[in-house]
């Protein structure tokens, strides 16, 4: 297994993406082969590192992924020089109730595989007082190896000088300082970053991250960090092991601006199992292969493409001609997409695959955000009946109208129901949580 660092922060909003892609792309530049890693449920990420160290990046989950799949997604750092994870929200956060490894944190993480944390601190209205701030995480968990910190939006040399005193009075390492720059942030919408296929100019992006980096981050002292620390124990055998197994041979896959939040170890434990996978874009108005065994479409951003979906008469007759006879799955976006209608925030009403009776609208947003378990009431492609799913939801769209039988019943990570129960009819199922894993009996 591979040495690495964990890239994490006291919250969210405190810079540590730029930090991340900025550190992807400058070792990548260096020569060394960087494996990137994110902690936690998040599909959006994922695709920037691919894009900044030039490998495919894989979600790392201890609540949801039992100790097998989280070894056979370390794995995939077989032949990596360096190992970088990525944090989700505040260094300790996750959830009250353990899941199948754990509470989902990235302390989880970090100390699973053995990465000394970097802790990015935004020291924006405060100076000395920062220090305080980074003792306590240091010292919340004497376990956890803490490589030390990088300061980001630092708004002056005095304002470095004072910091960077109050730091050493607690015997914290500083790792960098990043000067206050307002042209740094990647473009947001409502579920977080844009995707990376979207950004005008990621390449220009991510060269002025790593730029950035190497002007104002010791990056020796990381990869001495990183190299300090104690490499994990191989847990699950040979890479592969653990992997999901496909749903079915021949999978032909949604996959463009409207469906591409697909977590990437869902994909290479298809692939590396022998499954075919047929990507297809239903905003070229594209048909699913006719011979393929499955239609799985994904989450995104149908909501954004109402009007184009509505038109998409190819792509709608050839959903709906597969469905006749073999299974069709959607995802919280697919899902919507294989429902009757989706209403979007300006009230407009657009006619969906109708292969299922669900309509959504996005005209009064309602937050759903959480980890799910799903007992499934009926199959679903790759799963029985009475099967444990786990996964997690992220959207903002309100349910009108769900006519159709529950597919599962559906729980958060505390075990409280879930009114979210996804819906089966005929060879067409679709859930609001995106599949991670199923659970081993």
């Amino acid at each position: 297994m591979t040495h690495g660092l964990m890239i994490s922060a006291p919250a969210s909003g405190t810079g540590k993406t730029t930090v991340m892609l900025g550190l992807l792309r400058a070792f990548q530049e260096d020569g060394l082969s960087v494996q990137p890693f994110k902690s936690g449920p998040d599909y959006i990420d994922p695709a920037f590192h691919l894009a900044a160290a030039k490998r495919a990046s894989f979600n790392l989950d201890s609540w949801a992924m039992d100790a097998p799949l989280f070894s056979a997604i370390a794995a995939q750092s077989s032949g990596a020089d360096i190992c970088i994870g990525e944090g989700s929200m505040g260094l300790f956060d996750g959830v009250a109730t353990r899941g199948q490894n754990g509470f989902g944190s990235s302390a989880e993480t970090a100390k699973q595989m053995g990465w000394p944390v970097v802790l990015v601190i935004d020291v924006g209205g405060q100076a000395q007082s920062a220090a305080a701030t980074a003792l306590g995480f240091k010292a919340y968990d004497p376990e956890l190896p803490f490589a030390g910190v990088i300061l980001n939006r630092v708004a002056s040399p005095r304002h470095e000088r004072l910091t960077r005193l109050g730091m050493e009075r607690a015997g914290i390492k500083v790792l960098g300082a990043l000067p206050r720059r307002g042209d740094l942030a990647l473009p947001e919408r409502h579920l977080g970053l844009i995707q990376a296929v979207e950004h005008p100019d990621l390449e220009a992006a991510i060269s002025g991250y790593a730029a950035f980096l190497r002007e104002h981050v010791d990056l020796d002292a990381l990869r001495a960090a990183a190299f300090g620390g104690r490499a994990p124990a191989a847990r699950g055998g040979m890479a592969g092991q653990g992997l999901p197994c496909p749903p079915a041979q021949r999978i032909a896959l949604a996959r463009d601006a409207a469906f591409s939040f697909t977590y990437p170890h869902l994909l290479k434990g298809w692939k590396d199992a022998g499954a075919e996978i047929l990507p297809f874009s239903p905003l070229a108005n594209e048909a699913p292969a006719a011979d393929a065994d499955l239609v799985w479409l994904p989450g995104g951003y149908p909501e954004l493409h109402g009007g184009t979906l509505a038109n998409a008469e190819t792509f709608r007759k050839g959903l709906q001609k597969h469905a006749e006879t073999k299974p069709v799955h959607g995802e919280c976006g697919g899902y919507m997409a294989l429902g009757s209608a989706l209403i979007d925030k300006e009230g407009n009403r657009h006619q969906m695959a109708g292969l299922l009776g669900l309509v959504t609208s996005y005209e009064k947003r309602k937050f759903h955000l959480g980890y799910r378990r799903a007992v499934l009431q009926a199959p679903m492609p790759g799963f029985s009946a009475q099967q444990a799913l786990r996964g997690h939801e992220f959207h903002y769209s309100t349910i009108l109208d769900e006519p159709d039988a529950p597919l599962a019943e559906v729980f958060d990570a505390d075990g409280k129901p879930v009114p979210e129960t996804g819906s089966i009819k005929g060879h067409v199922t679709g859930t609001f949580f995106h599949l991670i894993t199923g659970e081993t009996a």
